[in-house]
């Protein structure tokens, strides 16, 4: 017999954990299907800035505020902007206010899927598709060959969203650069210099179409990600197994720069992850579908330059859990409301993220960026 639920969640991401918990907070069940096969299948990326006005709202929603705040990494919203000859043009501490605070993405999800009720979530299910039933009922393939059923069907599946199709026939469109992802591993004693440049909290390192952008973490590792204005297929043209031979072709990109700032990547510690950057269009939007929705990179994938992808996916499933809560016995009128607030609230995020791209890697870079900071 096919299984059934009345609520289904594509993808344990922060965005969906964090609907889940605001479901559960408020008496409501939900599955949570996650393709990944179990929470250590992969670490889950870097530093996050979590911010008062969305992410702390949401883990205010979810009940795990104070937790959260355990989770912060002292001193991590320092911040620090250099040119390609590593002159340091711009410094800032981290003044304490927590407006902003970092914290490690890894923990930070823990902590959400520590707070929901076992078997919650369903590793290992990866869906291949869904398709509508009728009534606002879908039915979810999975790679398996088995599927379910589901009365509101939630894609929080990410950029290559299985559930975003029901929905939108947009598609992501490559950003025109791409990131290489590497670390630097207990950094004070075996990157001293690195350590340094880096500083207590973020660095951006940059200049036209290129740059290095750094984060200290707490267990004293140096995350770095190399930037490069490069066609979409560049990634492709070199052997990522082979680290050093990467190094060398990556870095051939940055022949002039400072010796300190080439050595982010230069001795960095394997592997070296590719990271092209693709973006929906700005203001994606789509019309109401009976009984399904999208929330995260599904709904507004954007480039990282506006800090705001997390912080929106966990508001995004905030909301959503709320807008449920509060329509109980009419999951259309929750949706209404949901994406009412969505559509508008992303769209700026996704429009400001696309032109602080453009400012970071312009032809005066990094002048632009320190403008922007100083106006603010």
């Amino acid at each position: 017999m096919t299984a059934h639920h009345p609520i289904a969640i594509i993808g344990a991401g922060l965005g969906g954990l964090t609907l889940a918990r605001v479901l559960h907070a408020r008496g409501i069940d939900a599955a949570v299907y996650e393709l990944e096969a179990s929470p250590a299948a992969r670490t889950q990326g870097g530093m996050l800035d979590i911010h008062e006005e969305n992410g702390q709202l949401a883990l205010r929603a979810a009940g795990l505020h104070d937790e959260f705040r355990e989770l912060v990494h002292p001193g991590g919203e320092a911040m620090r902007i250099l040119d390609s000859r590593a002159v340091v043009r711009m410094d800032e501490p981290d003044d304490g206010d927590g407006g902003r605070p970092e914290v490690d993405r890894g923990r930070l999800r823990d902590l959400l899927l520590g707070s929901l009720p076992d078997g919650t979530v369903h590793w290992g299910r990866k869906v291949t598709g869904a398709r509508p039933l009728g009534h606002g009922r879908h039915e979810v393939v999975l790679a398996d060959g088995t599927s379910f059923s589901t009365d509101l069907l939630v894609g929080a599946d990410g950029a290559w969203s299985k559930i975003r199709p029901l929905l939108s026939a947009a598609t992501p469109v490559y950003s025109g650069f791409s990131f290489v992802e590497a670390d630097l591993r207990d950094a004070d004693a075996r990157h001293p210099v690195s350590a340094a440049v880096v500083g207590g909290g973020m660095l951006f390192a940059i200049g036209p179409g290129k740059g290095f952008l750094a984060h200290r973490e707490p267990d004293g590792s140096l995350h770095v990600y190399t930037a490069l204005e490069a066609p979409e297929d560049w990634v492709s043209t070199i052997d990522f197994t082979d680290a050093e031979a990467a190094k060398t072709a990556v870095l051939s990109h940055f022949d002039g720069w400072d010796p300190s700032l080439r050595a982010l990547l230069a001795d960095a510690d394997a592997p070296l992850i590719p990271r092209p950057i693709f973006a929906l269009p700005v203001g994606h939007r789509w019309d109401r579908v009976p009984g399904v929705t999208l929330l995260g990179d599904a709904a507004h994938l954007m480039s990282p330059f506006a800090g705001e992808g997390a912080n929106l996916a966990m508001l995004d499933g905030a909301e959503l859990g709320e807008a449920i809560a509060a329509h109980p016995d009419d999951v259309e009128s929750a949706l209404v409301a949901y994406e009412g607030a969505l559509f508008p609230r992303s769209e700026e995020s996704a429009a400001e993220s696309a032109a602080n791209l453009v400012l970071a890697f312009a032809a005066d870079s990094p002048q632009g960026l320190l403008d922007q900071f100083a106006a603010h």
